[in-house]
């Protein structure tokens, strides 16, 4: 049983049809871009962009935007050639399965469900604390008991299972759910950009690159990788702030890739997963780079609030009614963050699980919903208990780690699957091909060697716990490596008649 076995393309798309995991197919162009959208602008939006351009960027911070969105664009180029070339649930679990083989496959499919699972909990929790916020300031108090920052936040509970019973009634619903949030989340956007640029005052983009200058760096298990085995001296501001805030603000463009785990749920995904991934992130990136001007523009970048910039520049304005409509953006933000993610862990799940690396009876589609019922319960459940009573704090950056390593993976199956399968019809291909996917590949490792060593320390672990259910279960237990298992791009054998007939 070879652990570099794969699954063809072929079988991947023929395994969609088998009627007891059928999901139905209704999404467009127009529903992937919007889901995309909803996943990646977040409450990120009114906090990052200060903390980045106050902590080691300045005004550039809008070039450190631009250049995350080219190192997003990279890797955004690699899901959509894929996830036109395999239209399958699964994102970059079933391209590695494709390309790269069953192991590499298993590996990402784990590092993905922290990356979701993990994602969904924390999110949940910014949620709660931001309507905390938010309600306070319409004069509702919320009990501590029960809310962000106590014992147990069932206000993260409630908002967790509400979501599930959405997810589990089906895609169409939660993406029209979807798309009245994101349309809410993108006025208030755009509403603070415009509302904002009356406040700008030019002088305050100058210096627009300030001087670098060293900084203390971190020490122990806290520092960079890169630092720790190197001994590179930490620097603000300068070439190397924009560098490092582009590798700070890079975090806030994940997400895009959860597009491509709704392939089997779209209509047409030759042309419309290239369209949604690539549109969600476009349109993202305009929205960044806007407010980061805004923001830099309104108050010089040394003196913005790290923790809250935007609401702060508009107090600092006499705008403090600002700080209403900010935190009702952001609730708005991170519900259609925690919907998106689920929806994308429950689809990773699906898929791991109709090869059998998870137990296939978890893969069964509802026969009226068409939707896979029981993961979606398994995973609201996991996703509630976990925001409720487990402090997240630190564990943050597991999903940034988890969500690179996926990155890095899927920019090489596309290298290795075109050699393997120049033949595929392809409904998106990259461009200067096998660079780019390289590039896009080396971005990624250089983005997680400047995690901090807990931070890997962590992610070895998890992957250590990945490899022990891989070898004590999943490896015997998958569909590939059964003897009965057929593969529909090979010629089956009929052996001939008992008595030679024939």
């Amino acid at each position: 049983m070879s652990l570099m076995r794969t699954k063809s393309v072929e079988q991947s798309i023929a395994d969609t049809d088998e009627p007891e995991f059928r999901l139905k197919r209704s999404l467009t162009a127009l529903d992937l871009t919007i889901f995309g959208v909803g996943v990646v602008i977040g409450a990120g939006i009114f906090t990052l962009t200060g903390r980045a351009a106050h902590d080691v960027a300045g005004p550039a911070i809008v070039i450190s935007f631009a250049v995350a969105a080219i190192a997003c664009a990279l890797a955004a180029m690699c899901y959509a050639e894929f996830a036109s070339t395999v239209p399958v649930s699964g994102s970059a679990y079933t391209f590695s399965y494709a390309s790269l083989g069953e192991l590499f496959a298993w590996i990402i499919g784990w590092d993905l469900i922290l990356e979701m699972f993990l994602g969904a909990s924390v999110v949940a929790q910014g949620w709660s604390a931001y309507l905390k916020v938010f309600l306070g300031q319409l004069g509702i108090v919320l009990p501590d008991g029960i809310s962000h920052g106590g014992a147990v936040d069932v206000v993260a509970i409630v908002f967790v299972l509400v979501l599930g019973a959405l997810m589990t009634l089906g895609i169409k619903e939660s993406m029209r759910v979807n798309l009245v949030l994101v349309a809410l989340k993108l006025f208030i956007v755009l509403f603070v950009i415009v509302a904002g640029i009356g406040f700008i005052n030019p002088a305050n983009y100058a210096p627009f690159v300030p001087d670098a200058v060293p900084t203390e760096s971190a020490t122990g298990f806290h520092q960079p990788l890169i630092q720790f085995l190197f001994g590179l001296p930490p620097a603000t501001y300068g070439v190397g702030g924009i560098l490092a805030g582009a590798a700070l603000v890079f975090f806030a463009y994940i997400g895009f890739d959860v597009v491509a785990t709704t392939a089997e749920e779209t209509k047409n995904p030759q042309k419309a997963l290239p369209i949604g991934i690539i549109a969600s992130l476009v349109i993202c990136t305009l929205l960044y780079c806007a407010v980061a001007l805004v923001v830099t523009g309104m108050v010089s970048y040394d003196q913005l609030d790290p923790s809250a910039a935007l609401a702060a520049a508009f107090a600092y304005h006499g705008q403090s009614w600002m700080a209403t409509i900010i935190a009702a953006g952001a609730v708005a933000g991170l519900t259609t963050v925690v919907l998106t993610l689920m929806i994308g862990a429950t689809r990773i799940i699906f898929a791991m699980s109709r090869d059998a690396l998870l137990p296939r009876g978890l893969a069964r589609v509802h026969p009226k919903l068409r939707t896979p019922w029981i993961i979606s319960i398994l995973v609201t459940v996991v996703v509630a208990i976990v925001a409720g009573v487990t402090p997240i704090g630190a564990l943050e950056e597991m999903v940034n780690i988890g969500t690179l390593s996926a990155f890095v993976l899927v920019s090489v199956a596309v290298i290795v699957l075109r050699r393997q399968r120049p033949d595929l019809p392809r409904g998106f291909r990259v461009p200067w091909s096998p660079f780019l996917p390289a590039l896009s590949a080396l971005v990624c490792v250089y983005l997680m060697v400047n995690l901090p060593v807990d931070t890997w320390l962590r992610f070895l672990v998890w992957l250590a716990i990945g490899f022990v259910i891989y070898f004590a279960y999943s490896r015997r237990h998958a569909r590939v490596g059964q003897p009965d298992y057929v593969d529909v791009t090979k010629p089956r054998v009929v052996a001939p008649p008992k008595d030679g007939r024939g």
